[in-house]
């Protein structure tokens, strides 16, 4: 069984997450987030890497685009028994992520509060269920 070393945490609700990620630094877990999870996370006085540093792009398109970059998807479904996929992530300096903490925006809530087209569009979520297929592809590295 492999130790978690790392962990990406980009979620749309907080509640319960102080205890995730209190305990995963406990267990020395690098963690890395983006926008608001990362604001969370640091407030807590938890050391925290933004995305950015591994994708080198900010927050793109008022925040539609951040972890959809092969620096991310690479280090999620990188096969650590595969020597190939090992070499092409340090010869791009693709960073191992370990486990994913993730959910979806609140698309059914939406719908229902607001007719307002352009924020219904805006809670039709890309990265998270990408990073959660990523993952659950990858789930035999364990």
């Amino acid at each position: 069984m492999k130790k978690i070393q790392s962990a990406l945490i980009s979620v749309f609700y907080k509640d319960g997450l102080e205890n995730i990620v209190k305990e995963l630094h406990e267990l020395g877990v690098k963690i890395y987030s983006t926008g608001g999870t990362q604001k969370f996370i640091e407030e807590l006085n938890i050391p925290c890497i933004p995305v950015e540093s591994i994708t080198t792009y900010p927050s793109i398109l008022g925040g539609r685009v951040k972890t959809l970059h092969p620096s991310v998807f690479g280090g999620i479904l990188g096969r650590r028994d595969n020597e190939t996929d090992v070499q092409e992530m340090k010869q791009f300096k693709i960073p191992e992520l370990d486990l994913v903490i993730v959910d979806l925006y609140p698309f059914e809530e939406t719908v229902k509060s607001t007719t307002d087209e352009k924020l219904i569009i805006e809670k039709i979520d890309i990265g998270g269920p990408s990073m959660i297929r990523g993952a659950a592809k990858n789930h035999k590295m364990w």
